[in-house]
């Protein structure tokens, strides 16, 4: 899967500020791929001007057409391109440590009203307020302009957004969110690998998803699911690939492709390892038809 930070950040054909730790992105082009597999290891706000783009994520689709944002977090998504007009959009890379530390600078999120709010899982349309309206025009006008602003200057614009996010209370589940990040020192392990279980990451991919070393993500796997990472992969896809075998009509090799397997042969022999039949007979089988 494509790494979205790392190949925005090193194409030299957009248009971009790349200032200390952030990232933002003004992106024109005409659409060349049906779906895009990508994952960033860095949540990002996603503007559309002209164009339109839907993100298939485990919570399900959500469509961002021009004047609309999306907030996408941390993790693997397909993007389906459309072809109707040439997509042109702002993209601006939030850092873990700008939110949490701004989080924490409110005074233990005492003025953040999230009680009883679910945390977005995965992706989610922002709600437009005087914060986010404010912060997109001030990044147009340096985009426009011919000096690049200095790192403090951003740092306080973005910081202006989180607050405006925190306290509007036009976007419960993303403050929610932002106020997760600011009680944890680090992406929570057992919410990164839940959600991106079904995607075809490498454990390198995974642990810096949860911005960890190798070793570490392997050592506070162990301590949250009691097994390794990669027979826990394995059986989290199976058990979803049989699940879509019972309610789907996708055929074998989509429903491999959708549980995290490339290989459709290495997951026939694997789920039969596991269920004693054949992916197609287990379709085919009485507790398949339950």
């Amino acid at each position: 899967m494509l790494n979205l930070y790392e190949a925005v950040r090193t194409n030299p054909s957009y248009n971009k500020l790349e200032i200390g730790d952030f990232l933002f992105v003004e992106y024109t082009c005409g659409a060349s791929e049906d779906k895009l597999p990508n994952w960033s290891d860095t949540d990002y706000l996603m503007h559309v001007v002209t164009g339109a783009k839907t993100w298939h994520t485990i919570d399900g689709v959500c469509k961002a057409s021009p004047g609309e944002t999306l907030f996408v977090k941390k993790g693997a998504t397909i993007v389906e391109q459309h072809f109707e007009a040439d997509v042109c959009m702002f993209t601006f890379f939030i850092p873990d440590a700008l939110v949490r530390s701004t989080v924490r600078e409110m005074g233990g999120c005492s003025v953040v009203k999230t009680s009883g709010v679910e945390p977005i899982r995965s992706a989610a349309r922002v709600e437009n307020d005087v914060g986010l309206s404010a912060f997109f025009q001030s990044m147009r006008t340096y985009f426009s302009g011919r000096e690049k602003p200095s790192e403090p200057l951003v740092r306080l614009k973005l910081k202006e957004l989180i607050i405006s996010v925190l306290t509007s209370g036009k976007n419960p589940a993303l403050a929610a969110y932002f106020r997760q990040i600011g009680e944890n020192d680090a992406p929570l392990v057992k919410e990164i690998m839940e959600a991106n279980f079904r995607y075809n990451l490498s454990l390198e991919e995974y642990a810096k998803l949860c911005h960890r070393s190798l070793s570490s993500f392997k050592r506070d796997f162990q301590e949250h699911f009691q097994e390794s990472p990669g027979k826990w992969l394995l059986q989290k896809r199976l058990d979803y690939s049989a699940a879509l075998l019972r309610s789907s009509k996708l055929n074998v090799t989509e429903i491999a492709f959708e549980s995290g397997f490339e290989d459709v042969s290495h997951f026939s022999r694997v789920f039969k390892e596991r269920f004693d039949v054949p992916p197609l007979a287990y379709r085919q089988s009485e507790p398949a038809a339950r």
